[in-house]
């Protein structure tokens, strides 16, 4: 029996503006929204996520985060 789709939680996120409309399309492309897209994401994190680049690709993100918040 399939899980019954419930939005348990909602909180305020900061993102990009590069980041929420590559969320934005990705939400369009496959016919959810946003919130939907987000948790499909999470939901599935492990298997979304290239294990190869991912530590590579957040360390360059976290050496450039201070810069991208002025």
């Amino acid at each position: 029996m399939p899980k019954r789709f419930r939005l348990t939680r909602r909180f305020p996120i900061a993102m990009t503006e590069d980041a929420y409309r590559r969320l934005r399309r990705f939400a369009q492309e496959a016919g959810l929204d946003e919130g939907e897209a987000l948790s499909f994401l999470f939901e599935h994190f492990d298997s979304v996520i290239d294990q190869d680049t991912f530590s590579h690709r957040l360390r360059i993100f976290n050496s450039e985060l201070e810069a991208r918040k002025r």
